[in-house]
């Protein structure tokens, strides 16, 4: 005969459940692993671009050169398309133009309007809080503008140039070291 235990509320399935749903066992991944799996996604999605070092160095040059000038919003648009337009890799377009982001914004366009200055021999005054976003750029004076625009395509240039040519030697690198270390691993299977 059977006997039923009134202390015994939930059957050894239920107690399992609720022990697995505790946060240890949990289905639901914690937000460092999350954030992790996702920078991993694009770092190999990154790494893994096909294509000739050219090809891959004009779409960060494209990017780089976009990056540089105060379009809020509009750079990574900009970078794509002269990356279409130089037959370069659009994802290391948009890549490149995160060389101006939240915390550079300052400095770079502090260095390009004092480029312009020197350039122009202008004695305009630079103040950051002229270019925080796209409707104050518009806001200011065509001297502002003509003296920040010429040292942003100067300064865009020489960092295109540059970051072509570093990106070229930088991939060729990166896919040699990629490559022994592939052979070295992987050789044995």
């Amino acid at each position: 005969m059977l006997h039923k235990h009134p202390w015994h509320l939930h059957s050894r399935k239920t107690q399992i459940h609720r022990f697995r749903s505790d946060s240890r066992f949990s289905k639901r991944k914690p937000t460092r692993r999350r954030w992790h799996r996702f920078w991993r996604y694009y770092y190999w999605r990154l790494v893994r671009q096909k294509g000739s070092p050219e090809f891959l160095a004009r779409g960060l040059a494209s990017g780089v050169f976009a990056g540089l000038f105060p379009l809020f919003g509009l750079q990574t648009i900009l970078g794509v398309a002269l990356a279409i337009l130089f037959r370069g890799n659009k994802w290391m377009a948009v890549i490149g133009t995160w060389i101006s982001n939240p915390l550079t914004y300052g400095p770079i366009f502090w260095l390009n309007f004092e480029v312009g200055q020197w350039l122009l021999k202008s004695h305009e005054v630079f103040e950051l809080e002229r270019i925080q976003s796209t409707t104050a750029l518009l806001e200011v004076g065509a001297d502002f503008l003509l003296i920040l625009g010429v040292g942003c395509l100067v300064m865009a240039s020489l960092s295109a140039f540059l970051s072509y040519f570093f990106g070229i030697k930088l991939i060729r690198r990166w896919r040699t070291l990629h490559r022994g270390w592939h052979r070295r691993h992987h050789s044995g299977r």
